[in-house]
């Protein structure tokens, strides 16, 4: 029996093929980058394509798949909303799809705390928490593919901040920034997150699989950061030249809005958006209780130790 694993080219999807190959466990790959897909052994395929349904149902009907994990999606701070909703919202009908014909088989869908963002602190949210209106089309979408997989009886995880070895979004995005300029010191620098190394997010997916749990969970690492210790940490890893600036936060959102105003006449995302600054700006850790509870999961990779693994490994 194999697992069908979606977002192969990307981080998350990537590692999880890449431990369940070397464990002996056979994998359906699909992946949207063609080269990438390559590079792990998987099925190059854009799954909001008509054809998509049709060609990875058999696919995993000969690969007899029992399980799947659905990781693929279009992670962004900002871009057009008919692309986040092809990424996210269709690619999902197609790999729900694939289930239903298949039959009985397990799947976990791999959603974002995106989905809670508000521009206010907020302190071990539970998965309980009314969802706000959306702050960008990638929380909106995800918000809706997540509906749609609750409603095909998956499980849904939202880990929190996804690092590691072979990350290509959050630490070296960062790194960018940091070598771009100074970086905005909001409230003070006040603000806390929770971070996930990828490989307790891999084992997070495992026990949800294994379990007979049901519902939405929580993952991330399980302790506040103070992103300023957070940033500098990076900074002292990375060697970049790390610079703050204080400002108040009306005045850096207003910049932010104009240069997404910007961004959108000349199609290009900029370098700043405000949901990147709420990010600076306020607090946002979760409550992992329930995954704990439901399916024994709990974090076993600090952030020192993450971060020294990240870097150690070609981050």
């Amino acid at each position: 029996m194999a697992v069908l694993v979606t977002g192969a080219s990307g981080f998350l999807g990537g590692a999880l093929v890449r431990q369940l190959r070397a464990e002996g466990q056979a994998v359906l790959a699909t992946g949207r980058d063609p080269a990438r897909s390559a590079a792990v052994g998987a099925l190059a395929l854009d799954l909001a394509d008509p054809a998509a349904v049709e060609r990875l149902t058999q696919a995993a009907l000969r690969a007899r798949v029992s399980q799947i994990v659905h990781c693929a999606a279009l992670t962004a701070p900002w871009g057009p909303a008919l692309a986040f909703r092809r990424s996210n919202v269709e690619a999902t009908r197609t790999v729900l799809e694939v289930g239903r014909r298949l039959g009985s088989v397990r799947m976990v869908f791999i959603s974002t705390p995106s989905v809670y963002f508000r521009f206010a602190d907020q302190v071990a949210l539970t998965e309980a928490e009314p969802l706000p209106p959306p702050v960008n089309a990638y929380a909106a979408t995800k918000s809706q593919a997540e509906a749609m997989a609750l409603a095909a009886g998956a499980v849904v995880l939202r880990p929190r901040g996804i690092y590691g070895a072979g990350d290509r979004a959050l630490l070296p995005r960062l790194v960018r920034a940091m070598r771009a300029g100074p970086l905005p010191l909001l409230r003070g620098g006040r603000a806390a997150t929770d971070l996930t190394h990828v490989e307790d997010v891999i084992a997070a997916i495992r026990a949800a699989l294994a379990s007979g749990a049901a519902g939405v969970f929580n993952i991330s690492g399980g302790v506040a950061l103070g992103l300023r210790d957070v940033v500098e940490a990076v900074a002292a890893r990375s060697g970049a030249d790390l610079r703050w600036r204080s400002m108040p936060v009306p005045v850096a959102m207003a910049a932010a809005r104009m240069m997404e105003w910007h961004g959108a006449l000349v199609g290009r995302e900029p370098r700043v958006t405000r949901y990147g600054l709420g990010l600076f700006a306020y607090t946002q850790t979760l409550d992992i209780s329930a995954a704990r509870r439901e399916f024994g999961w709990q974090p076993q990779i600090g952030f020192a130790e993450g971060l020294r693994r990240s870097f150690a490994e070609g981050q």
